[in-house]
């Protein structure tokens, strides 16, 4: 069924979200960088495990060393000494001390460690320059992690830092998201590999380079081709990638009206949800339901491209996958009037200074460099009729969206 109307951003995200979600796979932590968590990670232990000490040095009795200083140090015997991953059996009694390295567990019976900077030894004789508290220098057992914390929740893209706590954790695998296969279809019979000289109508297909770029942003895998505008071909290989992907994105035909190619093809396979959209640019929006599976239609034009595909797509792929966040929207000044019509949402290309954004005086869904020389998108709600100069505008920074 073709859709005669145009329908609102609103009501376009209500049509396409939830979507469902991808399958979880469980791989080692070396493989887990920039992969989403499926599960909240719980700790199996505490870390540290034992009360460990955090400088070179030795492990003492605090109150040894009450009232003493540099020039009159506190006087004890050495009864042990222990290097990283190594333990004493020694039970630290008032007057002795334990030579210790960083990480070292900390004797029974000790519950300080001075600095070999201020102490002076002597064979198995220690003098000690400073009096110090219980507990200087001393890391506790769990005073990191304890047994049974949460520390990750589920949907967290990991980081470094997140690899780590899970191994601290006592993990060595876990469970995350597996990336979705998402299938690209570039259609358009003039669109050629770049070169330097053309011939007739040829386009050269940026649309290639871009789509890619742009799914795998999400974390997603693309894999691309491209059809001339058949219809028997477009219909062949977008069933071929509906097989073997988990959503198609296809580019071109998709003008509002029948008889384009890749929207034809949609609607004799599936369900056409959406075609066409109140929203500048990128008015050619479609998206589809075939085999259960989402279909993305995108404009041929690079810049509706991208736009369509941060406005639609990029959220859907995110949210598949266990993320879900809102566009980071910020504030800013108008740095001049910008008109819009009512009823109708703008996404403006822009550049920002400081605290004012300015549209760009280029534009135009075929103006790519208008996407290079602008930073962000100016955000204007379809139920407002433009901006004065200096009003306060809702701005998505471009690198905001990436993850």
């Amino acid at each position: 069924m073709f859709l005669s109307e145009l329908i609102s951003v609103k009501k376009a995200f209500n049509i396409i979200n939830p979507l469902n979600p991808v399958d979880i796979e469980e791989i080692t932590l070396e493989e887990a960088y920039r992969r989403v968590l499926a599960e909240d990670v719980k700790s199996l232990l505490s870390s540290p495990p034992f009360d460990r000490s955090a400088m070179d040095g030795y492990a003492i009795q605090a109150e040894d060393t009450f009232g003493f200083s540099e020039s009159q140090p506190a006087h004890l015997r050495i009864v042990d000494r222990i290097g990283a991953g190594q333990m004493s059996n020694v039970t630290l009694q008032s007057g002795e001390a334990v030579k210790i390295a960083t990480g070292a567990p900390i004797p029974s019976g000790a519950n300080t460690v001075v600095m070999e900077e201020y102490t002076v030894e002597d064979g198995d004789e220690l003098d000690v320059e400073m009096s110090l508290p219980p507990g200087e220098n001393v890391s506790l057992s769990g005073e990191d992690i304890k047994k049974g914390d949460k520390v990750l929740k589920v949907g967290q893209i990991l980081r470094p830092q997140d690899l780590a706590i899970i191994a601290s954790s006592g993990y060595d695998s876990v469970k995350v998201f597996r990336k979705p296969k998402i299938g690209v279809i570039i259609t358009g019979s003039e669109l050629v590999s770049p070169r330097s000289e053309l011939k007739g109508a040829e386009i050269i297909n940026s649309n290639h380079y871009t789509v890619k770029a742009l799914v795998e942003s999400t974390l997603a895998l693309p894999t691309l081709t491209h059809c001339v505008d058949d219809e028997e071909l477009v219909e062949e290989t977008m069933m071929q990638m509906l097989e073997t992907h988990d959503a198609v994105i296809t580019t071109g035909g998709t003008a509002i009206s029948k008889g384009d190619v890749v929207v034809d093809v949609a609607d004799k396979l599936g369900d056409v949800l959406i075609h066409g959209v109140a929203v500048r640019p990128g008015k050619p929006f479609g998206f589809a339901k075939i085999q259960g599976k989402p279909v993305f239609m995108l404009s041929g034009y690079p810049v509706a491209t991208m736009v369509q595909f941060d406005v639609f797509v990029r959220q859907a792929l995110e949210m598949i996958q266990g993320i879900h966040r809102e566009f980071p929207v910020v504030r800013m000044k108008a740095g001049r009037k910008i008109p819009s019509s009512l009823g109708r949402t703008d996404y403006i290309r822009a550049k920002t200074d400081g605290e004012t954004v300015s549209p760009l005086k280029i534009s135009g869904s075929g103006i790519i460099r208008s996407m290079v020389e602008s930073d962000s998108y100016v955000l204007i709600e379809e139920n407002l009729e433009g901006l004065e100069k200096g009003e306060n505008c809702g701005v998505i920074m471009y690198d905001s969206l990436r993850l």
